[in-house]
């Protein structure tokens, strides 16, 4: 084998295992989007007296059926799906406009408003 054609094949060998050790070196990483998920918090129900009474003594007028009195409800508990809940009247709507979003049901002589959204208890009415 002549020197000449012996660096040729060093040169080459040299060359392909070059190529495969760059090759081999770079490496590409792609990650999936970080997804991010929104909470919204929102202020808790804060009612006056005044607007307590007045919100239980128009709803009572309403006389719809009560609730099971079988599960306790209290605020930050939820409603169980089943349950009916009613809109708030009109005439509580326009006198304490916090709470039109919200449903209620009476359960033992008690108001009770839900987050329709969430199915939480947010207040506990009494006379």
């Amino acid at each position: 084998m002549t020197q000449f054609r012996q660096r040729a094949i060093l040169a080459a060998t040299a060359l392909v295992v070059g190529a495969t050790t760059a090759h081999a070196q770079t490496t590409i990483i792609t990650r999936e989007p970080v997804q991010t998920q929104t909470v919204v918090t929102e202020e808790p129900l804060t009612l006056t007296p005044v607007q307590r009474q007045t919100i239980y003594r128009t709803i009572v007028r309403e006389r719809v059926a009560a609730a099971p009195p079988t599960v306790e409800y209290r605020v930050g508990t939820r409603v169980p799906a089943g349950v009916e809940l009613y809109s708030v009247p009109e005439a509580v709507a326009v006198e304490v406009p916090a709470i039109r979003r919200y449903k209620y049901m009476t359960v033992n002589n008690r108001v009770v408003l839900v987050d329709p959204a969430t199915s939480q208890v947010v207040a506990e009415l009494v006379d």
